[in-house]
């Protein structure tokens, strides 16, 4: 498909592609269709002069909008692997990322840059936070507008000669971060071939996308499908209140939002319209149904995971309708395969399905560390997590990559569970006990700081108790507490950021 999108591009220059907000949420063109593809020829052809070639690993450290899609572009291209570097994971953590893909090369915006410099202060308020990329031994390069304090411009005028026109073949496409330690970061790498499935996937589910008229939403996998189509694609505004008059305006056919997102939307009294997608969290059938009750004709939840997008999905009437136990997410997508192992974990295999995990053997099979069921009519019913993973506004946020940050001199043990927030949201709660004869407020100070540079993990609360232990090894009994976290949280007693 992105092979397609190139060729689409092409074909009418003069269309927009990606639009913003302007003013009272009127649309705004950011992008046409042909600086896109001009944009993403000027990237290919620099990356080639700097003696890039197929298989070497780039770091893309580049807000989302048209200059991260004609970055993927220019990679997909030259048949190089992007590493995804996300700046709200604290730096600790992206410091062993980084060491893990060892990038040839990496791109950053000077937004990103901004945070590892000039900006450090204001941008961990913002929780965004960020090493020297310099400073860590690799190249760097500045793509879009570079500002006084940026790493050297990728040349926008690099000769075009030599230059590949496309990289024919499989091989990895691109790497993105999920769990592990910060000793060994595990990361899903997907092929060009699943990375393509994919983006199939999606676009089968948005049959009704037509050209002209536009899509709304701000993830590759709903810009590539969209574009391609010759639908533009306006990015959703950051705030409730813009978003919701921006829908007014804009009144697309096809809108695809986080959980979150529609919350705030709604909220902030937007209507809607044509077809509604959310997914990157659980979406209850209520939300749906408040979806509907907005105006929406169709109002679909996506199960989906970084391993395998999209895997599942069910519109509001059938997910309403279910009075089973659990969680129904729908039947699987065409081509997706869903089976349970001995302990109940759905395990699912498809032709978008990651190729492996860095480092590690190849495997068909994902575990999504999800308990679940297949109901008679081969529907996903989901009944749990298995894993310790908290989901909180629509980020995955792994316990075990942050807890050592807990302790500090005078804590006896630490914790991050997840407390339900309702509607399938979280809030994330440090269980802190302190060791004996040691002060709250000593300890609320010495944890501040390793609180902060926790960027988006910034836990929402702070409780000081005694770690509930389970087990002949006496580990932390995580189920316990998050019910202990639970009580002091709704009881008042959890001190707050």
């Amino acid at each position: 498909m992105l092979d397609r999108l190139e060729h689409a591009l092409r074909a009418r220059p003069e269309l927009p592609a990606v639009l913003t907000t302007g003013r009272g949420g009127a649309p705004r063109v950011r992008a046409t269709r042909g600086e896109l593809a001009e944009q993403a020829d000027a990237y290919a052809a620099a990356l080639h002069a700097r003696g890039l070639r197929a298989g070497d690993t780039v770091g893309v450290a580049v807000r989302p909008g048209p200059r991260a899609l004609a970055v993927l572009l220019a990679l997909w291209r030259l048949g190089l692997r992007g590493a995804v570097l996300d700046p709200c994971v604290g730096p600790e953590v992206l410091r062993a990322r980084l060491a893990r893909a060892r990038p040839a090369l990496v791109l950053a915006d000077a937004a990103a840059q901004a945070v590892a410099g000039w900006a450090a202060a204001p941008a961990r308020r913002a929780r965004l936070e960020l090493p020297d990329l310099a400073a860590l031994g690799g190249p760097v390069a500045t793509v879009g507008r570079r500002l006084p304090w940026c790493a050297p411009a990728l040349e926008r005028d690099a000769p075009r000669t030599g230059v590949p026109a496309r990289f024919d073949g499989d091989g990895d496409a691109v790497i993105v971060f999920t769990s592990g330690t910060t000793s060994r970061p595990r990361a899903v790498v997907h092929t060009r071939a699943s990375l393509a499935a994919g983006m199939e996937s999606v676009s089968a589910l948005f049959t009704g996308a037509r050209p002209g008229e536009p899509v709304l939403g701000g993830t590759f996998f709903v810009l590539v499908p969209s574009l391609t189509r010759g639908a533009p694609v306006a990015l959703p505004a950051r705030s409730a209140r813009v978003l919701a008059r921006q829908l007014d305006r804009l009144r697309p056919r096809d809108t695809y939002l986080t959980p979150p997102q529609l919350r705030d939307a709604l909220a902030a009294g937007a209507r809607l319209g044509g077809r509604v997608w959310t997914g990157s969290a659980p979406a209850g059938a209520g939300l749906l149904n408040r979806v509907r009750d907005a105006g929406a004709d169709e109002a679909w939840g996506v199960y989906a995971l970084t391993e395998l997008f999209p895997a599942a999905a069910v519109e509001s009437r059938e997910k309403a309708a279910f009075t089973g136990s659990g969680d129904l997410v729908g039947t699987p997508l065409p081509g997706v395969r869903a089976e349970r192992d001995a302990a109940g974990q759905l395990l699912l295999a498809g032709p978008a399905a990651r190729d492996r995990y860095l480092g590690e053997e190849r495997d068909a099979w994902v575990r999504t560390g999800d308990r679940a069921r297949l109901d008679g009519a081969g529907r996903i019913v989901l009944e749990g997590r298995c894993k310790d993973m908290v989901l909180r506004r629509a980020q995955n946020i792994y316990p075990g990559l942050y807890e050592p940050s807990l302790h500090v001199p005078g804590v006896e043990l630490g914790v991050l569970v997840g407390v339900p927030a309702g509607d399938g949201d979280e809030r994330l709660v440090a269980v802190v006990q302190p060791q004996r004869g040691v002060p709250e407020p000593a300890l609320r100070a010495a944890l501040s700081g390793p609180l902060r540079r926790m960027g988006t993990a910034r836990p929402d609360a702070l409780v000081f108790a005694d770690v509930p232990l389970a087990g002949r090894s006496r580990k932390p009994d995580r189920a316990a507490a998050s019910k202990l976290a639970a009580a002091a949280l709704y009881q008042g007693k959890g001190g707050t950021r």
